[in-house]
């Protein structure tokens, strides 16, 4: 058995620490108050998984004036440096997606990457050195010794990525450190990488959310639909901070007090108000959030001090940031809100015809939808029905990739990121608490809150922007919606005012598939003497599965050219999507690429784009082109005609088949006349 050499590793590195004169401290000193208290909580909540912990800490600063978390672990093993999985990525996460405990207190990197995550969950750091060193006594008694140098931040989910090969830990000393900071700045991971660990952390988010569900469901009574919402909503806004302005409210933070501006209902007002200000969020947007929180947060029972000196606030706001923060501080592009609201929509009192009108669109479909639309970095995209804004939250996403993409200066992309985020994104939503939902998602996806507006869109809004340039409409080139389909027309009324509001550009919207077989008959008519059908397609039965049943179709079109009866319409049967799709509470993943799932999307998009030349996947049986009658109205949804008029083939078959069977009774009967005889 190798003895452990642990405490030799340790007087190995620390004197390497004191050399090179860091102010770096040990376990027992302080080195910033925010990390010492965010991991001295972890510890006692977890226990410090299994007793381990981090072994020194350090707060170092680039010429940038940045500052940098170093988290360091030692291990006197040999071959206890880091665990890998399959992909090459720390190992810290079960199957099941819960901690790796066993590889946590075993492995040095593995160890000091998952307190690194710690910092990201309960910190404004979001850029955090994690470095294991373990070592050995050869047989001439010699210590050797290996380092691990990873790379932990919001920008690679958490993950942790590795910087490069060192023999000590000069990389650290003054003289050195901006070097090291330039190479980890320089280190990205591959985008296949990234979506692999971007689904897993959204079947994480999943998990937590219907644990959470649950426990407040169970154990926090009295509260309202509506207060539920809110509390999240408030909670995280709380919690997001913003690096030397604004901190991260922590739940030490929250005292318990029952005095008017002490109570916890106070100090997270406080703090939001702290927030949005420094956020420079539009008055009337700021006050209108503050007064919609504000009736939850300040009730006096839900700022009732318990007999345990527990307010039922501070107990459901320390549920929420334990179970969620990880996520959204890790800046998950999803829409989270939109998770959280498929979780929470039970908890709203909506009757069942409500509650179909406000299922959200899962976040693939969302892409779908906005590519569809042919959204780049520089279109204008409304969406009049916004539910959670997960729609908005996905065609943000597309303009801040095509920016990226295509801006080459750094100036210029942070500019247009900006205008991107403020200026050309446009949401209405009625039910206040679903609205209260899309400010959280946008805020949440980088403050592209500033014209998600609390109106109805068929009778409130005159097209102009909400907040900012409030005389000026709206230049809107991209049109995406998931409307409510107990509305006019299964929601085609929504389709039909804003396609009308706008002057150029493409829409997708994805809706119930009646309205396109008669049920919007006139909205159709109409909507067809201004604009193009260009596209139909069949979506699976249970795109909704668990929350609606309806069968639904996409349609596609380009606004302001009236559709000509020779326009050939693209039809596609999309049933088969490549997806499984299941409803187990208790599965980790209900959603499963079975069949090229990843690929059949991207077909048709290029389908709907460029036509039958695009076909690989798909048959002819699945896409078919052909015309609609402007003035008919319910021909929408048509799929490709079966031609029965039989082929040289087919006669030859039936042929062969026929002779196939009359020999085998020719050959049949003569041996049952042997048998006679």
């Amino acid at each position: 058995m190798v003895q452990s050499i642990e405490p030799n590793i340790a007087d190995l590195a620390n004197g390497w620490l004191k050399s090179y004169k860091l102010p770096y401290k040990l376990e027992q000193e302080s080195v910033n108050a925010e990390i010492d208290k965010a991991l001295s909580d972890y510890y006692s909540k977890n226990g410090g998984v299994g007793g381990n912990r981090v072994d020194a800490k350090l707060l170092l600063q680039d010429k940038n004036q940045n500052w940098y978390p170093i988290l360091i672990e030692y291990k006197g093993y040999k071959d206890s440096l880091v665990k890998l999985d399959a992909n090459h990525q720390v190992e810290n996460r079960t199957a099941k997606s819960e901690p790796h405990l066993k590889n946590i207190n075993s492995f040095a990197v593995n160890g000091a990457v998952h307190y690194a995550n710690a910092l990201l969950h309960h910190t404004s750091y979001t850029d955090i050195i994690a470095i294991g060193m373990t070592g050995y006594k050869d047989e001439r008694g010699n210590i050797q010794h290996q380092i691990g140098v990873y790379y932990v931040s919001k920008n690679n989910l958490g993950a942790g990525q590795k910087v490069d090969d060192y023999s000590d830990f000069s990389f650290l000393k003054k003289e050195n450190f901006d070097a090291f900071i330039e190479k980890v700045k320089t280190l990205s991971l591959p985008q296949e990488e990234l979506d692999r660990l971007k689904e897993q952390k959204e079947r994480d988010i999943d998990s937590s959310l219907r644990k959470l569900n649950h426990d407040i469901y169970e154990n926090e009574k009295g509260l309202g639909e509506n207060d539920r919402v809110y509390l999240v909503a408030a909670s995280i806004i709380a919690t997001l901070g913003i690096p030397g302005k604004v901190p991260v409210l922590d739940k030490s933070d929250l005292k318990s007090q029952t005095f008017i501006g002490g109570r916890d209902g106070d100090i997270l007002i406080s703090r939001i108000k702290a927030f949005l200000e420094e956020k420079k969020l539009p008055p009337e947007k700021k006050d209108l959030i503050i007064r919609t929180l504000s009736n939850t947060l300040l009730t006096e029972n839900i700022n009732k001090v318990d007999e345990k000196g527990e307010s039922q606030l501070y107990r459901v706001f320390t549920k929420i940031v334990d179970d969620l923060g990880i996520y959204y501080k890790i800046g998950l592009t999803t829409d989270f809100t939109g998770k959280l609201f498929n979780e929470m929509y039970g908890w709203l009192g909506f009757s069942q015809d409500k509650l179909n009108d406000v299922v959200l669109t899962p976040a693939y479909v969302a892409s779908l939808l906005v590519k569809l639309a042919r959204v780049n970095k520089d279109s204008f995209v409304w969406d009049f029905a916004t539910g959670s804004a997960g729609l908005l939250v996905a065609a943000m996403n597309e303009m801040l990739i095509d920016a990226k993409n295509t801006i080459t200066s750094p100036d210029e992309l942070a500019q247009k990121e900006i205008k991107i985020k403020a200026e050309q994104l446009l949401g209405l939503e009625l039910l206040s608490s679903v609205y209260m939902l899309a400010i959280l998602n946008m805020i949440l996806m980088g403050d592209g809150s500033s014209n998600i507006l609390n109106k109805d869109s068929m009778l409130d809004f005159d097209g102009n922007y909400g907040f900012g340039a409030v005389d000026s409409k709206f230049p809107a080139d991209a049109f995406v919606l998931n409307p409510p389909y107990s509305a006019n027309g299964n929601g085609m009324n929504f389709v039909e005012r804003a396609l009308g509001m706008m002057h150029k550009g493409y829409a997708s919207i994805i809706i119930q598939n009646s309205a396109g077989s008669g049920k919007a008959k006139d909205y159709c008519k109409r909507i067809l003497e201004k604009h193009t059908l260009i596209a139909s397609i069949k979506m699976p039965i249970d795109i909704f599965i668990g929350k609606s049943s309806v069968q639904t179709n996409i349609y596609v079109f380009r606004v302001n050219e009236k559709h000509q009866p020779d326009e050939m319409v693209k039809f596609i049967d999309f049933s088969n999507d490549g997806y499984t799709r299941t409803n187990r509470k208790k599965a980790t993943n209900n959603l499963k690429d079975t069949d090229q799932a990843k690929e059949r999307y991207e077909e048709v998009i290029n389908l709907v784009r460029f036509g039958k030349s695009k076909l690989n996947i798909f048959t002819e049986r699945e896409y078919y082109e052909g015309t609609i009658d402007p003035k008919n109205g319910a021909d929408w949804n048509q799929t490709a005609p079966v031609d029965s008029k039989p082929t040289l083939d087919d006669f030859k078959k039936t042929i062969s088949d026929y002779l196939a069977w009359e020999v085998s009774s020719i050959l049949k009967n003569q041996n049952t006349d042997g048998l006679g005889k």
